[in-house]
């Protein structure tokens, strides 16, 4: 469980907060004596697919899948060989509506970490079946240091703000540096209830990356 050196580095302040120690100690006796996800070597994929420099679109999670195979460090995202979950198949609804794409086989969002989006769950770690289990343990914290180091730091960022854990973890974001999309959440119970669809969020993103001369995330 090792965060890449540059993202180190970049947040070296904040892991020197005696907090991350207490975070560390927790998140290894977890490891040792009960199962959780996503695999220890998983646990900093969202940075590992995606360094800081590249980061064009920040899309917050809250906590990662707590079934066997499942969880693979990137939020909302899945194993190839693993059913899509409600939440993204809404999503993946959402874009083909938005942009006219066809919908993917598959819920690996690998591609678009690779491509400049940062999949941050909240929390980094879950216990098998027990959801929300390894929140309030400093993992909350760490990310909210990681969103504000992007939005202090780097500009005409996007950030995709769902649901609201997610608007809230995004309130300090300074909108006239970076373009907020906020909607939603894409889970059933809210996307049923239409706060999800039509937020045409990715051809929103796309166009304002665009404008500011970036390129355009293949979704």
């Amino acid at each position: 469980m090792k965060l890449d050196s540059k993202w180190e580095e970049i947040l070296s302040d904040e892991l020197a907060k005696s907090y991350v120690k207490e975070l560390q100690d927790f998140v290894t006796n977890a490891y040792n004596t009960t199962t959780i996800y996503p695999p220890k070597e998983q646990v900093f994929a969202a940075f590992d697919h995606c360094s800081f420099k590249d980061v064009k679109v920040v899309i917050i999670g809250q906590d990662p899948y707590h079934g066997p195979g499942q969880a693979h460090g990137l939020c909302f995202s899945v194993n190839e060989n693993i059913a899509i979950p409600p939440s993204l198949i809404n999503i993946y609804k959402e874009i083909c509506e938005d942009l006219e794409v066809e919908t993917p086989n598959h819920g690996n969002l690998e591609h678009w970490a690779k491509q400049g989006v940062l999949l941050l769950n909240a929390t980094l770690t879950v216990e098998a079946g027990k959801a929300g289990s390894h929140q309030r343990k400093g993992w909350e914290k760490f990310t909210d240091a990681v969103i504000q180091k992007i939005a202090n730091d780097k500009e005409e960022v996007v950030f995709m703000l769902w649901g609201g854990y997610a608007k809230k973890k995004g309130r300090k974001i300074d909108k006239t540096k970076h373009l907020v999309l906020e909607s939603g959440h894409p889970s059933p119970l809210s996307a049923n209830r239409g706060f999800w669809f039509g937020n045409k969020h990715f051809s929103k993103a796309n166009s304002y990356l665009k404008q500011k001369g970036k390129k355009e995330i293949e979704w």
